[in-house]
């Protein structure tokens, strides 16, 4: 029987192709709906990992998820230094990490921030940042970079980037007037953070403290007016900062260091482990979020509500896990789209199937009589429709998944590079076999339509043929 039907549709070849190759349309994208809507989740639920709470300026949780986490767009009002000392010395706070954003280097987003960032932030399910090259930024003008900046531009440690102000490819005002220079390079982690660019905090805000045309090194911070023979000597001493790009400080900021001694709160550690919170040796005036570690996970209630009847200015905790089930219900009628626009396409390459099998019927009735005459019931002849259509499926169905790796091996570096994203080429999971097996179980009960009418044309023709 089984060789009969392979030379049945051996002799309708083209026919035979065209519908294989429907059904592997169908198959590849239904499949691939699903695959890349289950990796966008899981990439997005990667990249939030290992952060208890987001605090930032009141505002909507999804735009201060996006922003902080993802690069894109921004928080809106920015977080006095006052409300984050207030928040780091809360008891049920374990850790904070600073954020300032709204720069972008050549379409990247940059985030000022100290070290203890790549202390502290975990991803895919709680694994720490790890360095390829480099160490952290260790004085105001380094910079860490991820995996996919440096791939795209092919920086390594020692390489001098500028950045300029605005997110996104827009750029406002670039800062060529001051370089920063890779002194890290992080490892690839599937997550928004290969597509980051992160400075510190004093290298942040000095760019923005005061308008490049007033200050000659905006790195040479200037706190008071009686410093101004001081920043005389540091413009002399800035250039040969040139040839000692990873240099631990200015003289300037040795002096600082001096003047405020180590009895300050906020000076900074030789050794980031002494203390929970981590030392900040600048205190900018505004920062636009602060990602927390809680001491214990029930205390995240409390913390909503101190932060809510915090009445110097208004705050908000979100939750990232929260946050992202809020993101799925905005996303959720785009992710139907697609689905059904899926179905339809299978259901489309089911209806070709049926469609060549019935098309074909009047023109074998022949066929069909003299496998009667050599024995064959009915039963028999409805089996063999059934079988060729299960050979249709089976093919339809192993062409599309492997167009599927195909087209996944080449597609995976423009996603990963442009949206984060890495689907991989791997074995379907549990709910792709259960899709593929609700596409072959719709084939077999559509092809049953032919092969009834196949059945009752060989009862009523019997032996002879009606022509």
């Amino acid at each position: 029987m089984f060789d009969l039907c392979l030379k049945s549709l051996l002799n309708r070849r083209f026919v035979a192709m065209l519908t294989v190759l429907s059904i592997a349309l169908s198959v590849a994208l239904i499949v691939g709906v699903e695959r890349l809507r289950a990796e966008a989740r899981a990439g997005f639920a990667n990249s939030a990992s290992g952060i208890d709470l987001i605090i930032a300026a009141r505002g909507n949780d999804v735009q201060i998820l996006m922003a902080t986490i993802f690069g894109v767009g921004s928080t809106g009002a920015g977080i006095s230094w006052d409300s984050y000392e207030m928040i780091e010395e809360l008891p049920q706070i374990s850790w904070t990490v600073p954020i300032m954003m709204g720069d972008n280097h050549r379409g990247y987003p940059v985030i000022g921030t100290s070290e203890y960032y790549f202390e502290h932030f975990r991803h895919s399910g709680g694994q720490q940042l790890v360095f390829a090259e480099g160490v952290p930024f260790k004085s105001p003008e380094g910079a860490v970079i991820g995996a996919k900046v440096a791939q795209a531009f092919g920086y390594t440690t020692g390489t001098e980037i500028v950045n300029a102000h605005g997110s996104g490819e827009i750029a406002f005002d670039v800062h060529d007037e001051a370089p920063f220079t890779v002194t890290g390079v992080l490892g690839h982690t599937g997550t928004a953070v290969d597509r980051m660019v992160f400075v510190s905090l004093e290298g942040f805000d000095a760019l923005h403290k005061e308008p490049a045309s007033k200050v000659a090194d905006p790195f040479v911070m200037v706190d008071a007016p009686e410093a101004a023979e001081e920043h005389e000597d540091h413009d002399t001493a800035h250039s040969h900062k040139a040839d000692h790009a990873d240099s631990e400080f200015t003289d300037e900021h040795v002096k600082h260091g001096e003047s405020h001694g180590h009895d300050d709160d906020h000076a900074q550690h030789s050794d980031p482990d002494e203390h929970d919170h981590g030392g900040h040796d600048h205190e900018p005036a505004t920062i636009n979020a602060i990602f927390a570690g809680l001491e214990e996970k029930t205390a995240v209630l409390s913390i909503q509500r101190q932060l809510a009847d915090h009445r110097d200015e208004a705050l908000t905790a979100v939750l990232p896990n929260v946050a992202l089930l809020q993101l799925w219900s905005i996303t959720r009628t785009a992710e139907t789209a697609l689905r059904l626009m899926a179905g339809a396409v299978a259901m489309a390459g089911i209806i070709g199937m049926v469609v060549m099998l019935s098309a074909s019927l009047d023109n074998r009735r022949r066929e069909f009589a003299i496998l009667r005459s050599v024995g064959a019931t009915p039963a028999g002849v409805f089996s063999l429709i059934l079988l060729e259509a299960v050979l249709l499926l089976s093919a339809g169905i192993v062409l599309g998944v492997i167009a599927l790796s195909v087209l996944t091996l080449l597609i995976d570096p423009i996603l990963a590079a442009n949206f984060g994203l890495r689907i991989g080429v791997g074995l379907p999971s549990v709910r792709e076999v259960l899709l593929i097996a609700l596409v072959f179980c719709s084939g077999l009960l559509a092809s049953i339509i032919p092969a009834l009418r196949v059945y009752r044309m060989t009862l009523s023709d019997g032996l002879s043929v009606r022509l």
